[in-house]
C-alpha cells in the first residue's frame, strides 16, 4: 500500500457520505406518495443526521496522533481528494444528485437507488478499512459498516413489501 488513511480522514469521508445520504433521502421522500416508503426515507434521513453529528463529535475528539497526516501533502490536496472520494462513492462525478433523481420514476426506482447507495457505502467502508492504519479506526469503521448493513436490511424489507403489493406508484418529481 502506498499510503493509508488516518481516523480523522476516515471520519471526514463518513461525514460527507452522510451529508450525501441525507440530501438523497430528504429529496426523495418529498416526491414519494407511498406512506411506508416516505416514513422509511424520513427515518433514514434522521439516522443520517444523527450519524453525521456523531462522526463530527468523534472526529473533533480524536487525539492529534489519530489525525496526523500519513503522507506528505505540500499542496494541500488531500482534502480535495477526500471530498471527491466521498462524493463519488455512489453518484458519479458527471451526474449530480438531481441528475440521478431525475431517472427515478417509481417507488421501486427510489428504493433501488437507496439500496445501491447503502450497499455501495458498505463496500466503500470495507475498502476504507483496508486502507486505514490505526487499529482503533478498524473498530469504528466496523460500526459504520454494521449501521449501513442495517439500512440495507430495512430497505430490503420495504422492497419486498412493495413487490408483494405489485404497485408501481409514479413519483411526484417536478417535470
Amino acid at each position: 500500500m502506498i499510503f493509508c488513511f488516518n481516523a480523522g480522514e476516515v471520519f471526514e469521508v463518513a461525514i460527507r457520505i452522510e451529508k450525501n445520504g441525507i440530501a438523497f433521502y430528504e429529496r426523495a421522500q418529498q416526491a414519494i406518495d407511498d406512506p411506508d416508503v416516505k416514513a422509511l426515507f424520513s427515518a433514514l434521513a434522521e439516522d443520517g443526521q444523527k450519524h453525521k453529528k456523531q462522526f463530527e463529535d468523534f472526529k473533533a475528539g480524536l487525539p492529534q496522533e489519530l489525525k496526523a497526516p500519513t503522507v506528505q501533502d505540500p499542496d494541500n490536496q488531500l482534502d480535495q481528494y477526500i471530498e471527491v472520494l466521498a462524493d463519488n462513492h455512489v453518484f458519479s462525478s458527471d451526474r449530480s444528485l438531481e441528475d440521478e433523481l431525475a431517472t427515478v420514476k417509481t417507488v421501486s426506482d427510489a428504493l433501488d437507488m437507496a439500496m445501491r447507495f447503502e450497499k455501495d457505502s458498505v463496500i466503500f467502508y470495507l475498502s476504507m478499512k483496508e486502507a486505514t492504519c490505526e487499529g482503533r479506526a478498524f473498530e469504528l469503521i466496523d460500526a459504520l459498516i454494521k449501521e449501513k448493513q442495517s439500512h440495507v436490511q430495512r430497505l430490503s424489507v420495504q422492497t419486498r413489501k412493495c413487490s408483494a403489493d405489485v404497485k408501481e406508484c409514479l413519483l411526484n418529481w417536478p417535470s
